[in-house]
């Protein structure tokens, strides 16, 4: 395709949150007099939250449409030529050209490009094994993934779902088929749910997760999925046994969609994702930007490169990189770990580094866990809950927090969010004037008693 008059063009592969909001921030910097932009997008929805999908799936949220942020139609009315149903097939950096394949027809056509922004991000991760794609076993990862599972469910008269996996989108899926009343079995690889807190905190949730009928089969890995005379799942089996199944889901993770960018000898890093610079410009590579799901991140904590696939990053990502390719500047640091998430009525959350991943990037650490309440003791519908607190041996440094609780623990994360890209001490946040009032927390906030726990232990290890 020639280029057209003068103006530069921005071509966008993917078009959900990384993506598009770097299409819509370059728009607002730059008008289409001066940049043309030119997105393909291979799915049928445009700007959506991936996030929100087990919970309309669940019932929680009534409406696919509720889920999206914004639709291809007001991209479009904004000047940004937005290709629905089109996947780019493959990407010449020499030539500054990509090749897109409209999914329908087959059609195949080169766009050119004077900046392009890579925005492909995640696959599931399916298990290589028996009846992996047999009819009935669904991946999550996007709209149309979440409208193929609740037409399966809505054909399907058995009642019992495996989740494959425990992590955030297995025990979101547990809970959104609890919701829809089947019978749910979870199957997990380690030893308790939720690889992303230490064992003891996981242990809270795996005991949560029974208390809700659920079925908990840990330290057991998925061999096949049997299948009926039909050929739709009947089963899964592990080693020890099998496990009745008319619906299996998988929630196993997900891995960077980087096929594309490695073919085109992009870099990549040890997680498989796209390596950027601070401005999320790929490395080595002036005109090609990328963010979302397909990019590995700096830990600001462990001072590694970690793949963590959020929303939230995703749309901080596009925001940066759409001010850069609108002219003005802007850089993304880098993250603590920060994620929360929910079980019902249990909720979920952690920010920086476990035990493990403080011994391996070689942090000596003290360890402390205290059990408090989300209100004051004697105001009514006080819960209780779990904080775990990670702090750097002599210095006291915050290297990490962990909360398992009712109604009124997860959000209480981020302050512990914010203590780490602060550098703070567990001593220096004791100090936190922290908002107090009976109906919202005790006189001493959770977080605070594990700080003021973590600082003691500290001080007796230094003296």
């Amino acid at each position: 395709m020639d280029m057209s008059g003068g103006r530069e063009r921005l071509v966008v592969i993917g078009g959900d949150a990384a993506g598009m909001s770097a299409a819509s921030q370059a728009r607002r910097l730059r008008g289409p007099d001066e940049l043309e932009i030119v997105a393909f997008e291979r799915g049928h929805f445009s700007s959506y939250s991936a996030c929100g999908i087990p919970y309309w799936v669940g019932g929680d949220v009534a409406e696919r449409d509720r889920l999206i942020a914004r639709t291809p139609e007001e991209h479009r009315s904004r000047d940004i030529d937005l290709r629905m149903r089109t996947e780019v097939t493959e990407i010449d950096v020499a030539g500054k050209r990509v090749r897109a394949r409209d999914v329908d027809s087959g059609a195949e056509s080169w766009t050119s490009y004077d900046k392009l922004v890579i925005g492909t991000g995640a696959r599931p991760i399916r298990p290589d094994m028996p009846g992996a794609d047999a009819p009935g076993v669904h991946g999550v990862q996007t709209l149309d993934d979440g409208q193929a599972l609740l037409d399966t469910l809505a054909r399907t008269r058995g009642r019992r779902a495996v989740v494959v996996g425990a992590g955030y989108i297995g025990v979101e899926m547990a809970e959104a088929m609890i919701s829809r009343g089947y019978e749910v079995t979870v199957v997990n690889r380690g030893s308790e749910p939720m690889s992303t807190l230490d064992p003891d905190m996981g242990r809270l949730v795996h005991e949560a997760m029974e208390g809700l009928g659920i079925t908990m089969v840990n330290d057991a890995e998925v061999t096949k999925v049997l299948t009926g005379q039909d050929g739709s799942v009947r089963a899964v089996a592990t080693e020890d046994g099998e496990y009745p199944a008319d619906v299996v889901i998988l929630g196993i993770g997900v891995r960077p969609e980087t096929s594309l960018a490695q073919a085109a000898g992009l870099p990549v890093g040890e997680h498989g994702g796209l390596l950027t610079d601070l401005a999320m410009r790929v490395r080595g590579h002036q005109d090609i930007w990328a963010g979302g799901d397909c990019v590995e991140v700096l830990n600001l904590v462990s001072g590694q490169e970690q793949y963590i696939p959020l929303g939230t990053h995703a749309n901080k990502h596009g925001q940066v990189i759409g001010t850069n390719v609108g002219g003005d500047y802007a850089t993304f640091p880098g993250v603590v770990g920060t994620a929360v998430s929910k079980v019902c009525d249990l909720e979920i959350a952690r920010t920086g580094l476990r035990e493990k991943d403080a011994r391996r990037v070689g942090l000596r650490f003290e360890a402390v866990t205290i059990e408090s309440t989300s209100r004051a003791g004697y105001y009514p519908g006080a819960n209780p809950m779990t904080v775990k607190m990670l702090a750097e041996r002599r210095t006291g440094r915050l290297l990490g927090m962990q909360i398992v609780g009712r109604e009124g623990a997860g959000k209480r994360v981020d302050i512990a969010a914010v203590a780490l890209t602060a550098k703070m001490t567990v001593d220096q946040m004791t100090a936190l004037d922290l908002g107090y009032a009976p109906p919202f927390s005790p006189v001493w906030d959770p977080v605070l008693v594990a700080a003021r726990k973590a600082s003691a232990k500290v001080r007796k290890g230094t003296s």
